[in-house]
């Protein structure tokens, strides 16, 4: 199950660089259509997490492995009234998972090939009825690249670092905008250079740029293209 992976569930992907808006779009968008969320984005850093409630050592491959393939995690979407949340066995960790210790942690899992594996498996396995979102950087061409509806949103490095530098701010940790910005550019080149699964829009997918748009105006763009396609 590579390439031709196929599921009977109904799979919008949402992929694009970071600061682009895709976990707030896929979250809105789950919540509007009552489907189930995926932010893959979060997942090594999951891993990573409960690799160190549970002290499995990084080293260890092999439980590090069962543990991704079995993470239990639940994404719940925004509602008008409250924030998205991430549940790992039954505790909100949004803010834990941000914690530099993780970060660190998380860059280290996402090296390893079996986990890497595992957590591939583990991502299809959110395709559940009625339906999936799933955000990431490679929703559309690697994990689910028969999925019905693709988006792949982008936006300027400058007003991706500025939604950051905000997203920061309001959460607590101290930032440096242009620190993020050569952060993102970074980034940008990394993801889009990897030799696997490199940040690109799937040769199918729905290309929005978010620089000028509102969340809501991203939404609707993204509802047109679900009513079109009976999803």
């Amino acid at each position: 199950m590579t390439d031709m992976f196929f599921t009977k569930v109904p799979v919008i992907t949402i992929d694009g660089p970071s600061g682009s808006g895709k976990g707030t779009i896929a979250s809105l968008l789950a919540n509007q259509l009552g489907w189930h969320l995926l932010d893959s984005g979060s997942l090594y850093r999951l891993t990573a997490l409960a690799a160190q409630i549970h002290g499995v050592d990084l080293a260890d491959e092999d439980n590090l492995k069962v543990l991704a393939a079995h993470l239990d995690v639940q994404f719940v979407a925004a509602t008008e009234s409250e924030p998205a949340k991430i549940i790992l066995e039954g505790e909100r960790v949004e803010r834990a998972i941000r914690a530099e210790d993780i970060s660190l942690l998380a860059s280290q899992v996402a090296a390893i090939t079996q986990v890497r594996q595992a957590l591939l498996e583990r991502q299809r396995a959110f395709a559940e009825a009625p339906g999936l979102v799933s955000d990431g950087r490679d929703m559309g061409t690697v994990v689910f690249p028969k999925a019905p509806l693709k988006i792949y949103l982008t936006a300027s490095a400058e007003v991706r670092a500025e939604r950051r530098f905000k997203q920061l701010k309001e959460s607590g940790f101290s930032a440096n905008i242009d620190q993020i910005l050569e952060d993102i550019c970074a980034r940008d080149e990394r993801d889009m250079k990897r030799v696997s699964a490199p940040l690109k829009p799937a040769e199918d997918a729905i290309i929005i740029d978010t620089s000028r748009l509102t969340v809501t105006e991203v939404v609707t763009k993204v509802m047109a293209e679900v009513e079109a396609r009976g999803l």
